[in-house]
């Protein structure tokens, strides 16, 4: 049984119930089934498909607003992910022909050799809870226009998403054994992927996680693609704007209760500025609003379970017991459940666990440094490496530190965004592949050489 326990007030709010294994297996089945016909649609027709799908859910979005504060906690005022949600799978749309040209090296008298791009055939996206439509459409998107049949199994915390999005679709004419909501035990997942159920794996999750769905597929040679966890920094140079950086990266940190793939937990300041940046960013941090995510009026939820905030309350307790700096009341606000006061530490060093463990949660720390050399080096000590952001007015500096940071994207002057034009990759403990972009289709097919001799 699936359960989401609502972080507004403990209570369960949505329960399902799991697939069985043998009825696991028959939907697999039903899926690579359909994928064959799915496969030989017009592309054309794909993607018109897609696009009315991502529209439908569009339409849905004064009742998925209220869905997703119950489920995990974002404020109403923010309007839901439709923006990135329709973002993303418009932009793959564009680009999709392109993406998927076949490439024609010889067509002559003799010999016609080309190299196409052919879907992996059942495509499993297992998504996360704290974006949970953007997070999906990153791959649901392209792996269906690319003529994938897919399977989503959503997290816990947020089972009516997959509901949604399976109910747009099939409304707008996707055959519903093209594209499946399912609801999934661990065990089971496992055991599907070891059985070579799908072709492509997408997981977005923890680290251990990743290592899971590894270990399952071991020995299968399933493609995988994996985001896992982050511990995003952000470099404010001698030269930012300090205004704008500030503004950026604590909202960065901050924004959907510091649950973000890509939220910035750490910062670098040049020294000089270090004093004016912390006092910028604690009157930031003092002006929200923690409450009731239904109050228009709130800007600050809960976590989305208490466990994730007793995780952020453990690892801001064992830095100020070492000597870090709280420049918030840690007890203005907090409830001891999911409801947690934002914190900013500073007097903070590398060998406290909210300088390196993922916090995933409303909780920065920040650094004074000397030099673009000591932001480097720091920046670099890590297990995680998704994003990193640059805070100067020069650009050839920016891509100079950029070059030398271990992380999937660098961003200058801007935090806390993907952009679908560029891959969506990480390398460390991030772990590995790449979504969105030329590149996202390139992992959500395979190539496949025709060489025709000509007689």
């Amino acid at each position: 049984m699936i359960r989401c326990i609502s972080p507004i007030d403990g209570a369960v709010y949505a329960e399902r119930p799991t697939l069985s294994a043998d009825a696991a297996h028959a939907a697999v089945a039903l899926a690579k089934a359909a994928q064959a016909d799915w496969a030989a649609r017009p592309l054309e027709d794909r993607i018109a498909l897609v696009q009315a799908g991502v529209a439908n859910v569009g339409k849905m979005n004064d009742q998925i607003v209220p869905e997703l504060a119950h489920q995990m906690g974002r404020p109403i005022r923010y309007g839901g992910e439709f923006g990135g949600f329709d973002e993303r799978a418009s932009y793959m749309a564009k680009i999709a022909k392109d993406a998927l040209a076949d490439i024609e090296v010889e067509d002559s008298n003799s010999f016609r050799r080309v190299m196409k791009r052919v879907p992996h055939g059942v495509v499993l996206v297992v998504a996360p809870w704290n974006y949970p439509y953007m997070t999906a459409i990153n791959t649901v998107a392209p792996a269906l226009i690319a003529g994938n049949t897919v399977m989503l199994k959503h997290a816990s915390q947020t089972p009516l998403v997959g509901e949604r999005m399976a109910q747009a679709f099939h409304a707008a004419g996707i055959p519903e054994d093209v594209f499946q909501n399912i609801f999934l035990d661990h065990q089971t997942t496992s055991d599907l992927i070891a059985a070579r159920s799908f072709g492509f794996v997408n997981f977005t999750g923890s680290v251990g996680g990743g290592q899971a769905i590894e270990r399952a597929a071991a020995g299968t040679f399933t493609g995988i693609g994996l985001e896992l966890g982050g511990k995003d920094p952000g470099y404010v140079c001698d030269d930012a704007d300090l205004v704008a950086a500030a503004d950026t990266l604590i909202d960065g940190a901050m924004f959907n209760s510091g649950q973000c793939c890509c939220g910035i937990e750490r910062i670098y300041v040049a020294e000089q500025h270090f004093d004016a940046f912390v006092e910028k960013a604690v009157a930031i941090v003092r002006g929200y609003k923690l409450g009731n995510p239904l109050d228009p009026d709130t800007t600050l939820g809960p976590m989305a379970h208490k466990r994730f905030a007793d995780e952020v309350r453990a690892q801001t307790a064992e830095a100020i017991a070492d000597g870090a700096t709280a420049h918030i009341n840690p007890f203005a606000e907090d409830d001891g459940g999911a409801y947690l006061t934002p914190q900013i530490l500073t007097n903070v060093t590398h060998d406290m666990r909210v300088m390196r463990d993922e916090s995933f949660g409303p909780v920065v720390g920040i650094m004074p440094v000397r030099d673009d050399a000591e932001a480097i080096k720091l920046m670099n000590d890590s297990r995680f490496g998704l994003t990193a952001s640059i805070w100067t007015r020069d650009t050839a500096r920016a891509e100079a530190i950029a070059g030398q940071i271990e992380t999937g994207t660098v961003f200058m002057n801007r935090a806390d965004y993907l952009d679908p034009g560029l891959c969506w990759t990480g390398c460390k403990d991030t772990g590995r592949g790449g979504g969105l972009s030329v590149i996202g289709y390139h992992n959500l097919t395979r190539p496949k050489s025709f060489h025709l001799k000509k007689v």
